[in-house]
């Protein structure tokens, strides 16, 4: 009983901290970056599509001169033809592979933490009991009431989600319906996962559809006396012109999915065009070493600059 004590306060620990609540959101668009994508608001989105999102992090602690060089080294990797140039499509790719790798990395850390018996698969109990065991142990009396009534909301969305990424229904997932579990932006057959969660995320009335306050409030909430920024307005004009399709106030489930899941738009595609329209002194439509250099403030607050790929081995190729 007393090993069984211990087990479940390293539970606790971990829950506490190695699984954030911010982790346990679905992403609502492409893994490029979690910021809003408006440069009078900052430049975070492009950072983070141009370097990585943990990249971008350690990339900030550099100094000018080891940012510039890093810069360098990142550039060189993404010119594959070695003509001195970044085209569109080069830049496309390597924002691709950001987010490819991304998200394999993220499965990576989360595949350990949770195939507790290394069998090379994760049971929906493995997942359970490592990420809620303390919180759900009916004989932890100790345990703060609030806590466990969000603690049970969270297992019960996370075993919805579970069981459609599990496809066969066996309880158990291989690799890629983990993979579908924790980013369920990335599957088809996962759609109505992610519109369901961003509803329950944003949705604070509970009636099933999101309306403007509830809209900006999921991404502004003033300090008292704060104005609200120019990119509040603009987010306004958006939910009233394009997400909320039928005019009604609200953006339905069907709305939701139109916004979040576009299929026809390219993340990657939009960002490469972004930075080279941001970036492009001489509009040839290709950005050369001294025309990054020359924004490199604005570059390295941005996708491309992935700082953990430019100290790896060169067998780490795209």
């Amino acid at each position: 009983m007393q090993l069984l004590f211990l087990g479940m306060l390293a539970l606790l620990v971990r829950v506490t901290f190695a699984v954030p609540a911010q982790e346990k959101r679905v992403h609502r668009q492409p893994d490029l970056s979690d910021h809003v994508h408006d440069d009078a608001h900052g430049y975070q989105y492009d950072h983070e599509a141009f370097l990585g999102k943990e990249e971008a992090k350690t990339f900030d602690q550099l100094s000018p001169e080891e940012s510039k060089e890093r810069l360098g080294k990142i550039v060189d990797r993404i010119d594959t033809d070695k003509d001195g140039f970044i085209s569109h499509a080069e830049l496309q790719n390597w924002i691709k592979h950001r987010q490819r790798k991304y998200i394999e990395e993220n499965v990576d850390k989360h595949w350990k933490e949770y195939d507790q018996n290394k069998d090379g698969k994760i049971a929906w109990t493995e997942y359970k009991n490592t990420t809620y065991g303390y919180y759900i142990a009916e004989e932890f009396d100790d345990v703060d009431v609030d806590d466990k009534v969000s603690y049970k909301a969270m297992l019960t969305r996370d075993e919805r989600r579970f069981k459609s990424a599990d496809r066969d229904g066996d309880g158990i997932a291989t690799r890629e319906e983990f993979t579908a579990f924790l980013h369920p932006e990335e599957f088809d057959h996962m759609k109505g996962i992610v519109i369901q969660e961003t509803i329950e995320d944003i949705d604070k009335d509970g009636d099933g559809q999101i309306n403007l306050q509830e809209y900006i409030g999921d991404m502004f909430t003033p300090e008292d006396g704060e104005s609200e920024p120019d990119w509040v307005t603009t987010e306004k004009k958006h939910f009233s012109e394009i997400r909320d399709i039928n005019k009604d106030g609200f953006i339905d489930a069907s709305e939701v999915a139109q916004w979040i899941l576009p299929g026809e738009v390219d993340q990657a595609d939009n960002e490469a065009r972004h930075l080279i329209h941001e970036t492009d002194q001489d509009n040839d439509g290709r950005l050369s070493i001294s025309e990054i250099m020359d924004k490199m403030d604005f570059i390295k607050v941005s996708t491309i600059t992935d700082f953990g790929t430019m100290v790896v081995a060169d067998h780490d190729e795209l």
